[in-house]
């Protein structure tokens, strides 16, 4: 029961701080109207790797709030704190780094326990009492 409110507190908190400190000001840029100069470690363009940040630090970071597909959507915050941490500030030093490094462990401690008893997940998993564990592990 700990374990659970501990996971509630914990998901929540984390993925507010990246929802309300990071990913929605991308959002608000990405709409602005304005140019879009974006870090592009890829090669997509600024638009579409500014898209990606913002479809992992703000509707990510909300469905892990919700406690759904809380699994998925830390895989795109794992990734998106990876590129952060190790490739757009990897001439930094470490106190620079450090944030990127705390949200990475963060999503993938969450990507191993999931999102909790206390959820929209369990909630869903309990009306309909799923059998899949593939689909419950997705989903969670």
């Amino acid at each position: 029961m700990l374990n659970d409110i501990a996971l509630l507190i914990f998901r929540t908190v984390i993925s507010s701080f990246m929802l309300f400190g990071h990913g929605l000001g991308k959002l608000n840029r990405l709409f602005s109207g304005e140019e879009i100069k974006f870090f592009d470690p890829f090669g997509f363009g600024s638009a579409v790797s500014l898209s990606l940040a913002v479809l992992s630090e703000f509707f990510a970071a909300a469905l892990i709030i919700l406690g759904l597909f809380t699994r998925l959507s830390s895989i795109t915050l794992i990734i998106t704190m990876f590129v952060a941490g190790f490739i757009y500030h990897a001439d930094d030093p470490f106190r620079t780094q450090e944030k990127a490094l705390m949200y990475l462990v963060s999503y993938i401690m969450l990507f191993l326990t999931g999102p909790g008893k206390f959820s929209v997940q369990m909630f869903f998993e309990n009306k309909f009492n799923s059998e899949n564990r593939f689909i419950k592990f997705i989903l969670g």
